[in-house]
């Protein structure tokens, strides 16, 4: 037995075909615990079908997905022991309060989940909206009451599809505060997202999946660091600089841009460009790096041949336990 073999998630070999179309091929994954992992790809890349997989809900082609060690396929039930979230929208009864719909979810769970409304609640932020309906909440309240129900289970992992699609700006504000706030408190959190900007304020570790395949798995510091450094040069001569540059050893991808150099190089070799610019007369004004962006890495390995499946992820899926079970 591994060490990662009662990690929160764990996926290997993980496939699924509809006919002649593979939506997810050959996963491999792993979410360890304390982890904020950031499930990251295109619409229809395949993200939703691996999280209807990993929690049981449809049937693998091939592979095998274990949550805290336990198959969903093999343990059933058992296996979404301290796991809740929600695959897509939540879904509530709108004609009821939010308490009233978190009230039945509770009865549904029973284990204490009863004790935990008033919490869950609070921990959302929808406390003075616990009375009203359903039917008059906007779509980001709609998106933390289905965090609140799934506080009810008192989970040690934490599902989010696509928390904060739909959300205006102070939504999705709300939203990266309130996964790093669950996260503080000892939440392994799994986020599915195509919204960068939300990943890189919260995720430590990310997949990106391309067409059914995993590209990148691993922590997000280190898939910046795969990236060549980008550096800005601005100079008493950028007409002489330039010419420093395109012969420098080491420095690549020259071009003007907004009235300074940009460039890419190893660190050795920018230490060797300051001398010769210096040496050539071109007195340096401004060099500074530029770290590459969560979306400029994210496009790299996402874009090119190939159109991703996206039917199998753009059909209606049930709601998770703990997440809204209403139609």
């Amino acid at each position: 037995m591994t060490d990662d073999d009662g990690a929160p998630v764990r996926a290997r070999g993980l496939v699924k075909r509809y006919g002649e179309i593979v939506a997810v091929d050959h996963v491999d994954l792993t979410v360890r615990a304390g982890d904020v992992y950031g499930y990251l790809g295109p619409n229809g890349a395949g993200k939703t079908t691996s999280l209807r997989m990993a929690l049981g809900l449809i049937r693998p082609t091939a592979g095998r997905v274990t949550l805290f060690g336990r198959d969903p396929q093999i343990d059933g039930a058992r296996a979404l022991a301290g796991v809740a979230g929600f695959v897509e929208a939540p879904r509530f009864y709108p004609y009821l309060s939010g308490r009233t719909n978190l009230e039945m979810l509770a009865a549904l769970d029973g284990d204490g989940a009863a004790t935990r409304i008033d919490r869950a609640l609070a921990t959302v932020d929808l406390t003075p909206r616990a009375k009203h309906k359903v039917g008059g909440y906007s779509h980001g309240m709609r998106q933390r009451l289905g965090i609140a129900a799934a506080l009810l289970r008192d989970p040690r992992l934490l599902v989010l599809d696509e928390p904060a699609t739909g959300l205006d700006p102070a939504g999705i504000r709300d939203m990266r505060t309130l996964i790093r706030q669950l996260a503080d408190e000892g939440i392994t959190v799994l986020l599915s997202s195509h919204q960068l900007a939300e990943v890189e304020e919260v995720c430590d570790r990310v997949a990106i999946i391309r067409t059914g395949r995993v590209v990148y798995e691993g922590a997000l510091h280190d898939l910046k660091r795969t990236a060549a450094a980008a550096y800005r040069l601005a100079t008493t001569d950028d007409d002489r600089a330039e010419a420093v540059c395109r012969s420098a050893p080491g420095v690549r991808d020259v071009r003007r841009e907004a009235g300074e150099l940009h460039f890419s190089a190893d660190e050795d070799d920018v230490a060797r460009l300051s001398v010769a610019l210096v040496d050539a007369g071109a007195a340096i004004r401004l060099l500074a790096p530029q770290t590459a962006s969560l979306e400029d890495l994210f496009f790299r390995l996402t874009e090119g041949d190939g159109a991703a499946a996206s039917a199998p992820d753009g059909a209606p899926a049930p709601a998770l336990a703990g997440g809204g079970g209403a139609p």
